[in-house]
């Protein structure tokens, strides 16, 4: 398979829609969302804000110390095309660190950590750094190519890696926006058996690189 380009980003300054598509937070089932490795119960369903909400640092979703992973999985309450993704690190805690490597599932509500490092991603992505992250909007990435994003009925954010170089700090995320548009087609509940709480096991270091998907790198 040829692998995934990314050809830019796009900064988001306060309009609720553009040409990346409407937030489609009024899509997700708040109640179904899980996040595996979440160090607070319900803070991976607490970042999913409203869009005028996306500049707050509190609530936030952070993974333990030593360990970058997480996993959140966002169902939807309709079948839904998804256009571009927005993961942002605002806060200034000196003890966690943005994400870097994330991996995007579409329909997967079963997944664990082990599958996660082993499948093949509809899109694998390298956030910017915190360093090019504005302060006062947030950064749209197109969700490419765009047919795989589109009439899914969940979508599962794996935080791989994050910016930490030392590997002591552990993921932090402040909000996670989601632009596409709805298609007010009922999608059937999917049958899914969830990790019920996060193994030490599946939380050591992740052992090599899988799957043919490049990073994505944006180009500024």
């Amino acid at each position: 398979m040829d692998p995934v380009e990314c050809n830019g980003h796009s900064h988001d300054h306060g309009d609720h829609g553009d040409d990346l598509g409407l937030s489609l937070r009024p899509q997700m089932d708040l109640d179904r969302v899980v996040c595996l490795n979440e160090e607070v119960a319900n803070s991976g369903r607490a970042i999913l804000k409203l869009h005028e909400e996306r500049l707050t640092t509190t609530p936030a979703l952070q993974s333990p110390e030593d360990d970058p992973e997480l996993l959140l999985t966002i169902p939807f309450t309709e079948a839904v095309t998804c256009q571009s993704i927005c993961i942002r690190s605002g806060s200034e805690n000196s003890e966690t660190a943005p994400p870097r490597i994330v991996k995007l599932f579409c329909d997967r509500e079963n997944m664990d950590f082990e599958t996660a490092r082993e499948l093949e991603p509809a899109m694998k992505l390298e956030l910017l750094p915190p360093d090019h992250m504005p302060d006062a909007g947030t950064i749209d990435y197109p969700l490419r190519p765009a047919g795989r994003f589109q009439n899914i009925s969940s979508m599962t954010i794996f935080v791989e890696t994050n910016y930490d170089d030392s590997g002591e700090a552990g993921s932090e995320i402040t909000y996670v926006g989601v632009k596409g548009k709805g298609t007010k087609m009922r999608r059937a509940a999917v049958d899914c058996v969830y990790e019920s709480q996060a193994m030490p096991k599946d939380h050591q270091t992740p052992s090599g690189e899988y799957g043919s998907t490049d990073v994505i790198k944006d180009s500024h």
